[in-house]
């Protein structure tokens, strides 16, 4: 009888030591934390009026899906009028690089041609022939002017003699006044002609002609590069202008950045939100993590080393997580820490990044970190 209440003293004695041992601060097998993911809050660079939401709170979204959309108001009138001015500047910048039609060119030439034309007959001249047919209408008229001087003494003589009348007297008079004009004219027009072309003609000419060439010169050498640069700068500026309202158009589409879960919206039809407003949350679902606090004196741990952590929706199976962060900086409570009692409740901010078990696990999950045994005290 003595030998097995001896045992069932020692038995209890020994359980008594595990839990004692088990109930020592900072001796704990495991550490409590949440399952966290990053969240992302998204919203308009625009702001405006909500046309649709088109998600609900717990709904998986991926990458580029459209959560909510905004009216466009005049953005698609403003769309419009920057691609017609873009298409005016292009169509400038064209004509200005494609230079003058041939069309033009030739009718410069042509226009040189003829006034180069009329510089050479005034420099050359009248023709001999011209000449010749002035000299002879000047003689023509001196021949009629004689002509008509002899008439005009024998209607005289005839006049004086009383055999004509005043009348016809007259008429022989007036005879040679117009033949010495016709002859006045004829000696000058031949005096023109033996001259030649006055130089203020000749100097007109080829000022008109010089300007003919430089207008040709002009047409054929095309525009200006400065006129170009300032083409091309125009259509730049009007592409970044079709651009940035294009980018407006954009922001009326508020869409995932993010494979996701959506935590968070809270928005109807009409309502308002201002320019750069959150309006949406997304949890990352592609990168859960852990927050943890280890107690001091189990700190014995590495950066990437493997753990296994337990949640209470699986309570049979464990995953796996790696460790990615310790915090340099100890907390504790309370505040103060005078006893090595005390020191023992210093814990650290650890960061268990989730490797195995994402697709069961969610965001705000309890659960635990199983740490490895603690060493052995030193003997």
């Amino acid at each position: 009888m003595l030998p097995r209440l001896l045992l069932f003293v020692i038995v209890l004695a020994l359980l008594g030591a595990v839990l004692l041992i088990g109930l020592q601060p900072g001796d704990a097998p495991r550490v409590s934390g949440v399952v966290e993911a990053d969240e992302i809050r998204v919203g308009s660079l625009l702001g405006g009026r909500v046309a649709q939401v088109l998600v609900v709170e717990g709904q998986a979204v991926v990458r580029g899906e459209v959560l909510v959309e905004l009216e466009p108001h005049d953005l698609l009138a403003r769309v419009s009028e920057a691609r017609a001015r873009l298409a005016e500047r292009r169509a400038v910048l064209s004509r200005l690089e494609s230079g003058f039609r041939p069309e033009e060119v030739a009718q410069a030439s042509a226009r040189c041609q003829q006034l180069q034309a009329q510089l050479e007959k005034l420099e050359n001249g009248p023709r001999p022939q011209e000449i010749a047919a002035a000299r002879a209408e000047a003689d023509w008229a001196q021949a009629q002017l004689d002509l008509d001087r002899h008439a005009f003494e024998r209607t005289r003589q005839l006049f004086e003699a009383g055999k004509t009348t005043q009348l016809e007297m007259d008429r022989a008079h007036k005879a040679v006044d117009a033949s010495v004009a016709l002859q006045r004219v004829r000696s000058e027009q031949l005096a023109l002609l033996l001259e030649g072309s006055r130089n203020e003609d000749i100097a007109a000419a080829k000022a008109a002609l010089a300007e003919a060439v430089a207008a040709r010169q002009l047409l054929q050498a095309g525009y200006r590069s400065e006129e170009l640069v300032q083409a091309r700068s125009a259509v730049e500026a009007a592409v970044a202008a079709l651009q940035a309202v294009s980018v407006l158009i954009e922001e009326l589409s508020i869409r995932a950045p993010i494979d996701g879960l959506v935590e968070a919206v809270d928005l109807r039809e009409g309502d308002l939100i201002s320019p750069q407003a959150p309006v949406v949350s997304i949890a990352d679902t592609s990168r859960l993590w852990l927050r943890a606090f280890v107690p001091e004196n189990r700190l014995d741990l590495q950066l990437g080393q493997q753990l296994e952590i337990s949640v209470d929706s699986f309570p049979e199976r464990r995953f796996h997580g790696e460790l990615s962060f310790i915090a340099r900086q100890a907390e504790f409570s309370p505040r103060n820490v005078q006893t090595a009692d005390a020191r023992s409740q210093l814990v650290f901010r650890v960061k268990i990044e989730i490797v195995e078990g994402r697709a069961l696990l969610r965001p705000g999950t309890n659960a635990d970190v199983w740490l490895p045994p603690a060493p052995e005290p030193a003997p």
